[in-house]
């Protein structure tokens, strides 16, 4: 009990703060990659049993016992609760206060990742309920990465590093983790050719840059279009750091991939802004790839959350 009110009072001044505000102001996504998956396959293996759990509502219940920390065992342990049908006020208690941070913070990062979908193949659509958002990265693409959100950038001012960089071959296909509309696309002089695209539920901002030299974009693709999850949006490159358009002036061939977060319009463009680390999303997302032939996807895609598109 002495534990929990230690770890109460850690946790009370930004969640408190937070809440009298209403709009959440910061988010620290922590989640190891092995919680994600757990907590992924429970949402999964129950869809179509009597108790279906959510993911989120795993993680968020296993956050306010573990300051947002979320080992594996408090993930399987939150799950198994859960599965007893137990409300998060009845298992948390006096921890049941920050629930609904955990909750809004998880769901604006997640959000649009899990559901149900379908993919047409050979004539047929084959519905289906699990990972819904693709990996950034084409079917049949190599590319490695690690963990450098955070890290020191020194170009134009000193900076911290945004995103996941994804180091991968000149022209691999680049798709739209979520769907969503078009908001940015054009040249800027960090990230190089870019695009920016909003989810449709507007709480998450995915920034795909450093795109290809002279055909960095797919073909007819401009501001205020709507996609789709895993619809083909450019090709990896190395431009960005020139005021100049279309300049290579980036050493390594990549993809910088990163997640800002909008609660609430004044954070979309602000000095607090909320990005999010996503190095362990870009590796779950690797189980589900999008297959691109020349400019076009081989599987059309429908996802079957969405009644009509806004």
């Amino acid at each position: 009990m002495k534990r929990l009110a230690v770890l109460s009072i850690l946790l009370l001044p930004m969640l408190v703060l937070t809440a009298e505000a209403g709009t959440i102001r910061w988010v620290d996504f922590d989640v190891p990659y092995e919680s994600l998956e757990y907590a992924l396959e429970q949402d999964v293996d129950s869809f179509e049993k009597e108790k279906h759990i959510s993911w989120i509502d795993i993680l968020a219940l296993a956050a306010c016992r573990t300051g947002g920390k979320c080992p594996l065992a408090s993930v399987k342990k939150a799950a198994a609760d859960l599965a007893e049908d137990r409300s998060a006020e009845e298992l948390l208690g006096e921890l049941y206060q920050y629930y609904d941070y955990y909750h809004r913070a998880y769901t604006a990062v997640l959000g649009g990742l899990v559901g149900s979908y379908a993919i047409e193949k050979d004539g047929q659509w084959v519905p289906a309920y699990g990972l819904k958002a693709f990996s950034p990265i084409a079917a049949g693409y190599g590319y490695s990465h690690c963990d450098d959100f955070g890290v020191a950038r020194s170009f134009g001012f000193r900076r911290k590093h945004l995103g996941n960089d994804l180091m991968g071959g000149l022209g691999t296909p680049i798709v739209a983790v979520e769907g969503g509309v078009v908001e940015a696309l054009g040249w800027n002089r960090y990230g190089g050719w870019r695009v920016g695209i909003r989810s449709f539920d507007s709480r998450r901002y995915y920034y795909y840059a450093h795109l290809r030299k002279d055909k960095p974009f797919a073909p007819d693709l401009k501001v205020g279009d709507m996609v789709q999850a895993g619809d083909l949006i450019g090709f990896m490159g190395r431009t960005g750091y020139s005021d100049k358009e279309n300049v290579n002036n980036i050493e390594t061939v990549h993809l910088h991939f990163g997640l800002e977060l909008i609660f609430d319009e004044s954070q979309k463009e602000c000095d607090s802004e909320i990005w999010v680390d996503v190095y362990n999303i870009v590796r779950l997302l690797s189980r589900h790839r999008s297959s691109i032939r020349g400019t076009e996807r081989v599987y059309p895609y429908e996802d079957l959350d969405i009644e009509e598109f806004p």
